[in-house]
């Protein structure tokens, strides 16, 4: 298995090379909204390398992080989706891509209409540590033995903490376009807890990336060059969304899979995928019951959500207010219908969630027990007397 230092290598030089002139080997076939490449200059369109289109999963006013930006091409994009209120952060490694990306930022910008653009010099599995600070800082105190390699460690650590290059929940969207597998295994776990941390609650992911049908087998993971060619660091398509799942991410979506694999190798198809994953709120210690419930509109029999919790078609299910709230935000909210209590019980004062399970909640829970309303009779749904039975509901 190679070092993460020999995988960064070989991807810096690969895609070095790749900003200077274009390499068919690094990209699937994309279609891109034909209205938003316009502005964009051809050089940029040239060097882009990537599997699918997580920009249009955008909504404007939104601020985006596009992780592994290279030439910039998703960022510019991104910019004329989420607007003039929006915001889109780019970060790369490569300071070759940074440069060209950087080089047609104010161009672009005014051939847009605004300046929300913006690229800075990252590892996407260290998100904390700004490396144009550090350059600038080590540029003033070169490494020149062990102290001064372990006062750059230190160094490093503070900016993490006092500077960093994006901090925590400050971001709507994270995207990244085939630039996940890039990174080493010993690295990947992180990575995914990073895309996790700069998330805002009610955040999400919307990731374009390589995966495969079978492992890797180790002797092509210990070819760095197959490293930056995105196979040997390409997860199952299993492992990707359970990369998600173990970082906290839930509400999981295939957004898109290509059918036909973008490479075989040794009979292991490789194929795009994008995938859209959310960041709730941290689960609360104390879970309140307000009486709410909600019902399950379908089309399944049952379903299973990332927390356990199973619901069942058409049954008025008892749920704590936490989850409640959280089955209102998307991807859930279309599946469910929401039933309030005809008396709302306040969450400080309501007692504890204990309900198991799946359970029911009573109708009298919602309506209360004292509750006797009788509607008048009509002679149709709408009232108003209509005696016509083809008036009628």
């Amino acid at each position: 298995m190679p070092s993460s230092f020999q995988v960064e290598t070989a991807v810096k030089a690969r895609y070095s090379a790749a900003s200077q002139f274009r390499v068919e080997a690094l990209c699937c076939p994309v279609q891109y909204d034909d209205r938003f490449l316009k502005v964009i200059p051809k050089e940029i369109l040239e060097r882009d390398y990537g599997c699918g289109d997580p920009s249009r999963y955008l909504i404007p006013g939104e601020t985006v992080l596009d992780l592994g930006a290279g030439a910039g091409k998703i960022c510019f994009i991104a910019s004329q989706v989420v607007g003039p209120k929006g915001r889109v952060i780019g970060v790369d490694m490569n300071d070759d891509m940074l440069a060209l990306a950087r080089s047609h930022q104010k161009g672009v910008g005014e051939a847009i209409g605004w300046q929300n653009v913006e690229f800075r010099k990252g590892r996407i599995q260290d998100l904390a540590l700004d490396l144009d600070r550090l350059d600038a800082a080590l540029r003033l105190r070169p490494i020149d033995g062990a102290s001064a390699f372990v006062a750059a460690e230190a160094l490093a650590e503070e900016l993490r903490h006092t500077q960093p290059l994006v901090g925590d929940a400050s971001v709507d969207v994270v995207v990244s376009n085939c630039v996940l597998n890039l990174v080493s295994p010993r690295d990947k776990g992180r990575l995914f807890n990073e895309l996790f941390r700069v998330l805002r609650d009610g955040g999400r992911a919307v990731i374009s990336d390589i995966v495969c049908d079978e492992e890797v087998p180790k002797e092509l993971q210990e070819d760095p060059e197959l490293w930056s060619g995105c196979i040997s660091g390409a997860l199952t398509e299993e492992g990707f969304l359970g990369a998600f799942l173990q970082a906290g991410f839930h509400g999981l979506e295939i957004l898109k899979r290509d059918v036909q694999p973008w490479r075989t190798v040794r009979g292991i198809e490789f194929r795009s995928v994008t995938v859209r994953a959310y960041k709730g709120a941290a689960p609360s210690p104390s879970p309140a019951d307000c009486n709410q419930a909600v019902v399950y509109r379908g089309p399944f029999a049952e379903v299973l959500d990332d927390a356990g919790r199973r619901f069942f078609r058409g049954v008025r299910q008892a749920v704590s207010a936490e989850a409640y709230e959280g089955l209102q935000r998307p991807p859930y909210r279309d599946l469910f219908e929401f039933i309030e209590p005809q008396v709302a019980v306040p969450r400080e004062s309501a007692p504890r969630f204990g309900a198991r399970a799946g359970a029911r909640r009573d109708p009298r829970a919602t309506k209360g027990e004292g509750y006797r309303e009788t509607t008048p009779e009509a002679d149709c749904c709408g009232g108003g007397g209509a005696t016509d039975a083809s008036r009628c509901c």
